[in-house]
């Protein structure tokens, strides 16, 4: 196995994974010592069948193969990458919040340096006055938008672009060759790997990582304002080398592959090349974080974006029930979603939920009736029509945000199909999906940890 340089943070640890990882998942594929299982789930009844759309493990497999080849070759230019180090904890439409973010270079296969920071130092550098988005200005009173709320939109592309804007407002060179995005929770999973790490007395499970980490290097400066905090999060850097040394002295390339695969598929980690070809590949098997614009068909994505500046969103469970009725004039959605909130009480961290939710639906989707949910503000972005709310979950509650809109007329319901796209972060939601047509119903549960796609097939 290749070795690196010990100049690693976690930003490295990620990059390194994506790379060896990749490398062994499709190495022993080839060979036939391990075989990706895509799930698929089919529900019949005496109507019809709707059918999830299955991936393609091979292409996917390809795809990984091409990249490896790509960023492990030996030709002597030497590569930036920004990589965006999110705190899902505290959802943002992007991922999490963008508490940190590390530079680091590769030559001929090989990390050559790094760079970690706090966003908040970076964004200490920035003079520029940037209006923020509406939500920004009327939930949390900004003035200013910076980096570390710059991954406002779903969609990856845009706010790899965004990030590489305010870096370059911060003085800093923005030509990089890709921007990979991280989501928190990525380091459990690197735990259950490794198994526990202990730095400087304090023991990280796949458990108790991110919430652990959360206290170590947030509570104890809240607490105590006479706390220097520009090098609180040196912890991380010595976390990582540990956690390196150990992931890679156990040798289990095997899970180490599968962790990676499970991660970019749920959009934990999403990527972003300048390379065109790069970018064509990622983007081929939906690793790019991009919201789709070409599909035709029904479609649906809810955006959250926390709005309570703390990290409430690990007590926040979500479930989603869509019912769409094609008997009607016009089809008729009736899309509810259900916030529980879990915690047992607020503290430092947590506190009642306040989210602004976005609901995109395919353009020209008009809204019929709201429940639990703010005025509506209606807006049109990637060729859908959004739905933007104000959402309230008071701690140990529930809120059911009921949403009722149409679909245009013109609405193909011979050869129904449905796009659900999932939210960088946000975890995993059961769905229900429920189709109502002039021969009967059809009836589907799935997880979303995935883009989740389907059709619905007459017998």
């Amino acid at each position: 196995m290749k070795k690196f340089s010990r100049r690693r943070i976690f930003a490295a640890l990620i990059l390194i994974v994506i790379i060896v990882g990749g490398f062994f998942i499709f190495r022993a594929t080839k060979i036939g010592k391990k075989t990706i299982a895509i799930s698929g789930l089919s529900i019949a009844n005496k109507v019809s069948n709707f059918l999830p759309i299955e991936d393609d493990a091979k292409k996917e497999l390809s795809v990984v193969n091409d990249l490896v080849i790509a960023l492990t070759k030996k030709d002597d230019i030497e590569r930036r990458f920004l990589l965006l180090l999110q705190n899902n904890m505290e959802l943002r439409p992007g991922g999490g919040f963008l508490g940190q973010y590390a530079v680091i270079k590769l030559k001929n296969g090989e990390v050559t340096s790094s760079f970690f920071e706090d966003a908040n130092l970076l964004d200490q550098r920035i003079t520029a006055k940037v209006a923020p988005p509406y939500p920004f200005k009327r939930m949390m009173q900004l003035k200013k938008w910076k980096f570390r709320d710059s991954n406002f939109s779903p969609d990856f592309p845009i706010n790899a672009e965004k990030a590489k804007y305010f870096y370059r407002l911060a003085g800093g060179n923005s030509k990089f060759d890709g921007v990979i995005a991280i989501n928190a929770t990525v380091l459990e999973s690197v735990l259950t790997i490794t198994g526990p790490i202990t730095v400087n007395g304090n023991t990280f499970t796949s458990d108790n990582a991110v919430l652990k980490l959360e206290e170590v290097v947030e509570k104890a400066y809240l607490m105590n304002p006479e706390l220097d905090t520009q090098n609180r999060k040196a912890l991380m850097k010595q976390m990582t080398t540990m956690i390196i040394d150990k992931l890679f002295s156990l040798g289990n390339v095997t899970r180490i592959a599968e962790m990676v695969h499970k991660e970019t598929k749920n959009k934990n980690i999403m990527l972003n090349f300048t390379d065109p070809e790069l970018q064509k590949l990622v983007a081929s098997v939906y690793w790019d974080g991009k919201v789709a614009e070409s599909w035709g068909s029904d479609y649906l994505m809810m955006v959250d974006a926390n709005m309570g500046s703390l990290k409430s969103d690990y007590y926040i469970k979500r479930s989603v029930d869509y019912k769409i009725d094609l008997t009607q004039p016009k089809p008729v959605v009736e899309l509810n979603i259900k916030y529980q909130h879990t915690a047992p009480y607020g503290d430092w961290r947590i506190s009642d939920y306040h989210s602004y939710l976005r609901v995109y639906a395919p353009k020209g989707a008009n809204l019929l009736d709201r429940k639990m949910v703010s005025y509506p503000n209606i807006q049109e972005e990637f060729g859908k029509t959004y739905f933007g709310f104000i959402v309230h979950t008071i701690i140990g509650k529930e809120t059911n945000a009921y949403i009722k809109y149409e679909l245009p007329e013109n609405f193909d319901r011979e050869n129904y199909r449905l796009l659900i796209q999932k939210q960088s972060g946000v975890g995993y939601v059961p769905v229900k999906v429920t189709v109502i047509t002039k021969d009967g119903t059809a009836t589907q549960e799935q997880t979303l940890k995935k883009d989740l796609r389907f059709e619905f097939v007459k017998k």
